[in-house]
């Protein structure tokens, strides 16, 4: 039986799950032990990292020393700790990953540096654990013969300490006509719209979906806020504003939630067992979630459409976090999804066996795309964000900036396409 990580092929599944009031106690004590875990790991090394600053140690201190680093390394001294831990409800792999989690977010810490070490996890409306589902070595590598975590049918699951839970989504198109699926680990969440999830880890040795045909098509896509996206084309993509559009009606929502929130303190009530105050709540998290559903729908269809009928896409490599900076613009940046965009670009791409590139924005909009003279160069002036349509001043062309733009990145993406390829011959 292989590895996961020995799979060719992995994919991301994700479920809705419907479990009864004996189940969702289980999921919360469950995601309370995750939480609880992980924040244990965090404190010990902070108390570990503070009691070897001290340069002369006493017996007390390398005996303090002694016994965290067992309650680190070993979980059954974590247990004997945490004595709730050993709850018969709560799953084995659940205080696992926790610890594995945490040692992870040091890995990614230490190769990235932007997310910062790893600090204590909150208690809030959100819940989330980790299992895992396991094979013998005879056993068939499919997602019905694992042990602990396995698919009934197509509508039903089992899951470790949950027993039987209902499901629904996508997942049949994949999982239909596939035999060789291997199961790895899985997510059980709960958001703040009081909904439920699983989320699965597959791999495989064959592809998941069939790759889209040859067009011998190629793209440069411009993002922008006017229009969502203006291609070399031509063609644009109108900007849908999602948020904008429901701002209104999630501004009211919001004052009362902040009105019900105030009440309940007043009266000394907590905030959990306030009734009205957690519908509301509940409210204001549904809408915000159609928002977020609304953008990802239409994301999707985009990305899958531009992936689909084009061989080669060129976009910018933008960096939304430092745009939303500015204040002016940093609503409508975020609003648009450009990050969400273009990472399910590149995930479609490599998934349907097409080619999508990011390029360095420098200059793609200031440059001709005919005579290739640069604005703010030669004693021209610099396009302002106001400069919508312009005219070359060297060769007389006249550009709408966005379809400029969009043809200067699909040049940029052909050129870096020319200069890699003696690269990956040599």
């Amino acid at each position: 039986m292989k590895k996961m990580k020995d799979l060719k092929y992995h994919y991301g599944l994700k479920v809705r799950i419907y479990p009864n009031s004996v189940q969702k106690k289980i999921i919360k004590l469950n995601s309370d032990a995750s939480r609880a875990v992980y924040n244990e790991m965090v404190g010990i090394n902070l108390e570990l990292f503070r009691l070897k600053q001290v340069n002369l140690y006493i017996d007390t201190i390398v005996m303090r020393i002694n016994q965290l680093e067992k309650r680190r390394s070993q979980t059954k001294h974590l247990k004997n700790y945490l004595l709730y831990l050993n709850d018969p409800r709560i799953d084995s792999n659940t205080v696992a990953n926790a610890k594995q989690n945490y040692s992870t977010a040091w890995k990614n810490w230490k190769k990235v540096h932007r997310a910062g070490t790893p600090n204590f996890h909150k208690k809030s409306y959100r819940e989330s654990y980790q299992t895992n589902a396991h094979y013998s070595k005879d056993s068939a590598m499919d997602i019905f013969s694992s042990t602990g975590v396995r698919f009934l049918d197509l509508n039903h699951i089992q899951l470790p300490k949950l027993g039987r839970l209902r499901i629904s989504g996508s997942h049949k198109r994949i999982l239909a006509n596939k035999n060789d699926i291997r199961l790895g680990t899985v997510t059980v969440s709960k958001d703040t719209a009081d909904r439920y999830f699983a989320s699965f880890q597959l791999g495989s040795d064959t592809p998941f979906v069939e790759k889209f045909a040859k067009t011998g098509k190629q793209l440069g896509v411009d993002l922008n806020l006017d229009n969502f996206l203006t291609d070399s084309n031509g063609a644009m993509v109108a900007n849908p504003r999602f948020y904008r559009k429901a701002k209104r009606q999630l501004a009211k929502a919001q004052r009362k939630l902040g009105k019900r929130c105030a009440r309940a303190k007043k009266e000394g009530r907590s905030l959990r067992t306030a009734k009205n105050y957690q519908k509301q709540r509940l409210l204001v998290a549904r809408l915000h979630d159609r928002i977020r559903n609304q953008r990802s729908d239409f994301i999707n269809r985009l990305t899958t459409a531009l992936v689909k009928s084009h061989d080669l896409v060129v976009a910018e490599r933008l960096m939304s976090r430092n745009m939303a900076k500015n204040h002016a613009l940093a609503m409508s940046i975020t609003d648009a999804g450009w990050r969400e965009f273009l990472a399910k670009m590149e995930v479609k791409a490599n998934l349907y066996g097409k080619t999508f590139l990011m390029i360095d924005p420098k200059n793609t909009t200031q440059r001709c795309s005919s005579c290739g003279h640069i604005m703010g160069k030669n004693g021209t002036e610099k396009l302002t964000l106001k400069d919508r349509e312009w005219t070359c001043p060297k060769c007389g062309t006249y550009h709408i900036r966005d379809w400029n733009a969009a043809k200067n990145i699909l040049d940029k993406g052909l050129a870096k396409i020319v200069k890699e390829k003696p690269a990956k011959t040599a």
